[in-house]
């Protein structure tokens, strides 16, 4: 098997040209992929992505993810065959079904079928067939083709999920799967024989697809800090994630208060509620050392990337140094054998 990847994930929060630092940084400090958040009301992944495609020449890059929802399937195709053109060949496409869309008056129904067949759509497209599609969802015409050429008609897919349709759907048809706002180690296994169901129906061993385990990152030389601002951060999503996680043991009551806090914008006070072992499996948090022994216990679980998402330091540009030159050279990235 291939070296485990460690990618750095970042929101679409910040000003032009600091992608392009954080960027250049990464990969001369060895990261392998560079990921944007493509979260409801932030800044399209596809403006950070190609700034820091103009910056690297090395790193994989992709939005983790996009949805089929809020972006047509055709358009999806025009953002990636941009960002491989640009990357030089670089590119990853992420699909997932969304969050939080009914914010802005859209509804997500038929979210497999959704993904399936934007999928379809998409490549169909980057591969120059013409021969139209037909879904239950979405459709092209016969003779309908993209109008400009591609880098190339087949950029990896990842998709986001973590229940056992979305799993066995990535079995089927992506080359990853990414489990998001995770840090746990027990969600490996457990993903596996989802994805295990999809790739079999396929004729495909479990084994090809990727398991992509990120989450928020916060490593400072003051661990107490760092682990302080990470539980702020959890705060704002562990009642969405805490309830995927069927290894994860969380009071109902806790969850339920901590969402009390956060839906009144209490954040920090939120974090304050989450206790070290739960923080822990939805969150990379601490020093360097700690930080480097959460990421070794999930490569040792069998995963293909581990990615580092925001806020990633106390600082953008303290995290991302110190998670290149502490954290990175302390990792065993040669995977373990599975047992079977």
């Amino acid at each position: 098997m291939a070296p485990v990847e460690i990618g750095l994930g970042l929101q679409s929060d910040k000003r032009a040209g600091d992608y392009a630092r954080l960027a250049r940084r990464a990969e001369e400090q060895g990261f392998d992929v560079l990921t944007v958040f493509g979260d409801l009301m932030y800044q399209p992944p596809i403006f950070p992505l190609l700034e820091m495609a103009a910056a690297t020449s090395r790193v994989r890059l992709g939005p983790a993810c996009l949805n089929p929802y809020s972006l047509a399937p055709y358009e999806i195709a025009g953002q990636v065959a941009a960002l491989d053109l640009a990357s030089r060949g670089r590119a990853y496409l992420g699909l997932a079904r969304g969050t939080w869309l009914d914010a802005v008056g859209i509804e997500q129904p038929r979210p497999l079928a959704a993904i399936e067949e934007a999928a379809q759509v998409v490549y169909r497209l980057l591969g120059g067939d013409a021969g139209g599609f037909e879904g239950r969802v979405f459709r092209l015409a016969s003779g309908t083709t993209l109008r400009y050429a591609v880098h190339r008609p087949d950029p990896p897919l990842l998709i986001g999920a973590w229940g056992p349709r979305g799993a066995a759907l990535a079995g089927r048809i992506a080359g990853e799967i990414k489990i998001g706002g995770s840090a746990n180690p027990a969600m490996v296994p457990v993903v596996r024989d989802r994805l295990r169901v999809g790739a079999e129906q396929a004729g495909r061993s479990a084994d090809e697809i990727g398991i992509v385990v990120g989450a928020v990152t916060v490593v400072d030389t003051d661990g107490a800090a760092a682990r302080a601002r990470a539980r702020t951060e959890v705060a704002m999503y562990l009642a969405v994630v805490a309830d995927l996680d069927p290894t994860a043991e969380v009071p109902a009551d806790l969850l339920r208060r901590v969402k009390e806090l956060t839906d009144a914008g209490r954040h920090e006070a939120a974090g304050l509620l989450i206790p070290d072992d739960l923080l822990d499996l939805f969150a990379f948090s601490g020093t360097p050392e700690q930080v480097a022994a959460q990421a070794q216990a999930l490569i040792d679980a069998g995963v293909h990337r581990v990615e580092f998402g925001t806020p990633h330091g106390l600082t953008d540009d303290l995290g991302v140094w110190l998670l290149g030159s502490a954290v990175l050279p302390a990792l065993n990235r040669e995977p373990a054998r599975r047992v079977r």
